[in-house]
């Protein structure tokens, strides 16, 4: 059975310095922090950083969902990211825009009304 999406994992050259520019970006901290991976539960999706070097190109774009694309654009960028794709209306009333991150990875986020924000708390275990 398909359970649908789970997991999107970013490279990074260090670990601790994604992390501190994640907590800022995510405005969660992770749930799990080893040296080797640090995990955020975001919406019950998993984001992962990894140590390792980013390949910018042809890798598929995670778009974290936002309520407002235009201010969240700016807020990225003012910790260090710069600006890949300014905001764009892709359907109707969906606006997507996506930025660089400090470590080389492209990091979206998406205005997206239409499909329902589901949230889930982790539970530690």
């Amino acid at each position: 059975m398909t359970q649908g999406l789970k997991a999107a994992i970013y490279y990074v050259d260090d670990v601790n310095k994604a992390k501190e520019w994640y907590n800022q970006a995510l405005r969660i901290k992770p749930y799990y922090e080893k040296p080797f991976f640090v995990g955020y539960d975001i919406g019950g999706f998993e984001f992962g950083l990894e140590p390792g070097k980013a390949i910018r190109g042809n890798s598929p774009i995670v778009y974290r969902g936002v309520g407002n694309v235009e201010q969240e654009l700016k807020r990225l960028i003012s910790p260090g990211a710069s600006e890949n794709k300014a905001v764009k209306v892709v359907n109707g009333d969906v606006k997507a825009a996506s930025v660089i991150d400090p470590f080389g990875n492209v990091f979206g986020i998406i205005e997206n009304h239409h499909i329902p924000n589901n949230v889930h708390k982790h539970k530690a275990s």
